[in-house]
């Protein structure tokens, strides 16, 4: 008899998209808004408390043509 286990790994990408149409870009504010939100639901989704840091890495920024994007992904297994 074969002796292994398996799981299921369903991935959640968490992302906040800010306008940054040319030729001015994206507002500072908004990108500040939408920064301290993602840090709060990544706080929220893995159980950071508010006084505690988040790793530096946690939160991605990603450019697109006419956006800036910030995200964290969360997993969740299954047996």
């Amino acid at each position: 008899m074969a002796e292994f286990t398996s799981e299921t790994v369903t991935r959640t990408v968490h992302r906040w998209i800010v306008p940054a149409a040319e030729p001015w870009g994206a507002a500072s504010a908004e990108i500040n808004k939408a920064w301290a939100v993602a840090a709060a639901q990544y706080r929220a989704a893995y159980g950071i408390g508010d006084s505690a840091s988040i790793a530096g890495d946690a939160l991605r920024f990603h450019v697109r043509d006419e956006a800036i994007v910030i995200e964290f992904t969360t997993e969740e297994r299954t047996a």
